[in-house]
């Protein structure tokens, strides 16, 4: 047995696809994007808003949680059939500068008209909404040195940190 590893470009993030195929089963993007308000002119639009979200959200669930991970992903094979691109010679998928300026064009109406369909998306999911929801949230401590302002002390991590107190009663600092 023989085993070549040089048979062009290749993705090891295969696991969106399968994520892509749900998405647009259950239509996420296109009913997110349908939220947003575009102010682009349309005969310079190249990224649909939908196509802009959907590579977004599925490099966030494909752990590339920085928006400049788009910069490399918008060639990646396996991203872009997952945007219904072709990875040769398919049209790339947005980059980083496209991806933040989409991030931080929605105004606060239309993040909580997106926060209102993803309730919605989530009650669907089920044959009769559920009565009650219970969120889990476990944060992660942001450390800080010194006494910062906004910092508080944390006594469960023993830290001061910007994560919200557990104890409202300051402690001294260490000697």
């Amino acid at each position: 047995m023989v085993a070549a590893f040089d048979g062009g470009r290749l993705t090891s993030d295969g696991g969106v696809l399968l994520l892509a195929a749900a998405e647009r089963q259950l239509g996420i993007c296109d009913r997110l994007a349908a939220l947003i308000s575009d102010p682009r002119d349309p005969s310079r639009v190249v990224h649909s808003p939908a196509d802009i979200l959907r590579a977004r959200i599925l490099a966030i669930a494909g752990g590339y949680e920085d928006a400049g991970d788009l910069d490399h992903l918008r060639r990646d094979p396996g991203f872009k059939l997952t945007c219904g691109r072709l990875p040769d010679p398919g049209r790339d998928l947005c980059s980083q500068p496209t991806m933040s300026r989409w991030e931080n064009a929605p105004s606060l109406r239309e993040v909580i008209r997106l926060m209102r369909a993803m309730v919605d998306l989530y009650c669907a999911s089920y044959p009769r909404p559920p009565a009650a929801v219970t969120l889990d949230i476990d944060d992660t401590v942001d450390v800080v040195h010194g006494r910062q302002q906004l910092s508080l002390f944390n006594a469960h991590y023993d830290e001061r940190c910007f994560l919200p107190s557990t104890s409202t009663t300051p402690r001294p600092p260490a000697r």
